[in-house]
């Protein structure tokens, strides 16, 4: 596991000491090792984490000739088998690495070698014969890489920081920004940099010395199935979602260093623990935080995995000073980030690296096995398809006339929409009402189907009728990979751990898209083929539990440790003069909190991530007023 870093300048000689700059900001990613390759006016560079191959993985590596390098982060899980392959078509190895197969599969193959790596990656392979920069990106995203085509040359890192180092230009992307304030991440392609692009998952991007760069997608996620495969029994595909799940496991269990896994005693870490122990000669070690509020503490589900299979377990109760811990995330994301699971993901990582340098996790169960509660609610949004247009249009006249707090309003709005994707949107996201009382109008998205469509094109299906798979690609394609796996990818790396998750393999997300919803949603929870394949393994009590997230209790740290941090920033001129919110509404969302009537915490979490992100960066305080707003056309 590693950072990268570099920049190709077709009519420039590269400067190394601008990619050690860039490199020395992302240390945290790789404390073991650094590396740089310069030729002419392409600088590449890494900072190594070494997991495989300890004494000969130094990057950057070349093939046999010299002629072309990489510069690596990530695991190549069945590089041992693309390794014999190479070598009975005569390419010599000179290490034992992952990393060197790429560079060998890239002469072989080229891009559509792409295709046949399985793991998680984010990679820069300079050709020198072509004179041409070649970046890849692994199929869910787990690897982040972001890039900046200029008009002098091209930039690439593993984090925006880099870039900024480098000196690329940093104007802001207020359609980013707005997009952020809605659905509390920034999606891919976009960053909060107008001139700094996201490599979209499963893509890649040549650029050659003529500075015309091409992309393309070797991977895109599969379409969830609405409708049973007739050649595919509940029996037979019961029976291949064990195979498929350990073989995943197993593959992400090769490591030359000690490897554990997080176990939060949910029903997926749980699932990957118990694939563990039954696949090692030795106990697993695993790794459980807990809150002092009981209400957050799920130590004692997470004990009876451990107790059931005789783990190495270590868990500890946290009352974290979160003063000082949430600014240090803001430098870690580089971009407004507002999930504040990302607390609890940082804390199990810097607990679990005293012990283990990778560890396994259960990522990814949720999107593939349709585990959210609110998949279970959208047969019932779907039903309003029914409700006539003149009744629509009642509807949300009342929605809008009723006071803000009234009990139902957001449910009018909800079913007035004239579609079930914008239902889902209404309900899942981020409420029309609460947006219209606390933004300003500079800074308010439309919600139509048309401009979802806009600002997420590649994570929703066009003209898909069936909701349920609508949501389920929307929540693997978009979410997945723009919130959950960014939150654990940074999480995870400032405190330089490697987490990897079994849940995401492209072999069983292509089989979990061959089982129709149905067999997964029942009586209202989710997940339910996952648990009839899989939960003879695990401890009964878990099987029964309400889904609940990796929280954490922000409601209550709002009120006490954190109410003063919270106020002095979300009430300091500096984010009024950013023109973002109506500082009226937001001293009664601060109130309203502040007194117990209503949790506001959800709200209040990004607005203070922003601001926080606004003073780290010294960004302007608001965008210009001419910016163009290509998703609002």
């Amino acid at each position: 596991m590693c950072g990268i870093a570099g920049y190709f300048l077709p009519q420039s000689a590269a400067n190394p000491a601008t990619v050690k700059a860039m490199c020395d900001l992302i240390r945290h990613r790789g404390p073991d090792d650094e590396g740089f390759h310069i030729d002419g006016g392409c600088a590449i560079g890494m900072r190594r984490l070494s997991i495989i191959d300890l004494s000969t993985g130094h990057q950057p590596l070349s093939n046999e000739d010299r002629s072309i390098w990489v510069v690596f982060n990530g695991e190549i899980y069945n590089y041992r088998e693309l390794r014999a392959t190479l070598l009975a078509q005569g390419h010599r190895f000179e290490t034992n690495s992952d990393t060197e197969t790429l560079v060998h599969l890239y002469e072989q193959e080229g891009e559509a070698g792409l295709a046949r790596l399985r793991g998680m990656f984010a990679f820069a392979l300079w050709d020198s014969n072509r004179r041409a920069l070649l970046l890849a990106r692994d199929r869910f995203g787990k690897k982040p890489l972001y890039y900046a085509v200029l008009p002098h040359g091209i930039y690439f890192a593993s984090e925006l920081k880099c870039l900024r180092a480098a000196g690329v230009p940093l104007d802001i992307d207020a359609d980013a920004l707005r997009l952020y304030l809605q659905f509390n991440y920034i999606p891919d392609p976009l960053s909060p940099f107008r001139a700094i692009r996201k490599l979209a998952p499963g893509g890649w991007l040549r650029y050659p010395a003529n500075g015309s760069a091409a992309q393309g997608r070797y991977w895109t996620h599969p379409v969830p199935a609405s409708q049973a495969d007739p050649d595919l029994t509940p029996e037979a595909a019961r029976s291949r979602l064990v195979e498929v799940f350990d073989e995943s496991v197993r593959l992400r269990m090769i490591a030359d260093v000690p490897l554990g896994a997080f176990l939060s005693g949910g029903i997926d870490s749980s699932s990957v623990v118990a694939s563990m122990a039954l696949q090692s000669p030795a106990p697993v070690k695993t790794f459980s935080i807990g809150f002092e509020e009981a209400s957050h503490n799920e130590l004692p589900y997470a004990r009876m995995v451990a107790q059931k299979y005789k783990t190495d377990h270590h868990e500890i109760v946290l009352n974290p000073d979160c003063v000082s811990l949430v600014p240090r995330l803001v430098h870690f994301f580089d971009e407004p980030f507002g999930d504040s699971s990302a607390i609890p993901t940082f804390l199990v990582s810097q607990f679990a690296v005293q012990h283990v340098k990778v560890a396994l996790t259960g990522d990814g169960g949720d999107e593939l096995f349709a585990g959210y509660d609110s998949m279970a609610g959208l047969e019932r949004i779907a039903r309003f398809d029914q409700v006539p247009q003149p009744l629509r249009r009642v509807l949300s006249f009342l929605a809008d006339r009723l006071p803000y707090s009234a009990y139902g309003k957001n449910f009018l709005r909800m079913a007035s929409r004239p579609n079930a994707l914008e239902r889902y949107f209404e309900f899942n996201y981020s409420p029309y009402f609460l947006r219209r009382r606390l933004l300003n109008p500079d800074w308010m998205l439309p919600s139509d189907s048309a401009f979802l469509h806009r600002a997420f094109p590649g994570a929703l299906l066009p003209d898909e009728p069936d909701i349920l798979v609508q949501a389920l690609y929307f929540e693997a394609a978009a979410k997945l990979t723009g919130d959950m796996l960014v939150k654990v990818d940074r999480m995870s790396m400032a405190n330089s751990l490697e987490v990897r998750s079994p849940m995401l393999d492209h072999e069983l997300a292509a089989l979990a898209a061959r089982i129709p919803y149905s067999w997964n949603l029942r009586n209202g929870r989710g997940k339910r083929f996952l648990t009839d394949a899989l939960g003879s393994r695990l401890p009964a009590e878990i099987l029964s539990l309400p889904k609940k997230g990796f929280g954490l209790p922000l409601a209550s740290w709002f009120r006490g440790s954190l109410r003063g941090f919270l106020h002095d920033h979300l009430e300091s001129s500096s984010f009024r003069a950013r023109g973002i919110v109506r500082p009226e509404f937001l001293a009664h969302l601060l109130a309203e909190h502040a007194s117990a009537r209503r949790d506001n915490s959800h709200w209040l979490y990004p607005l203070l991530m922003i601001e926080l992100w606004f003073r780290e960066f010294s960004a302007p305080a608001a965008p210009s007023p001419d910016l163009a707003s290509a998703l609002r056309s």
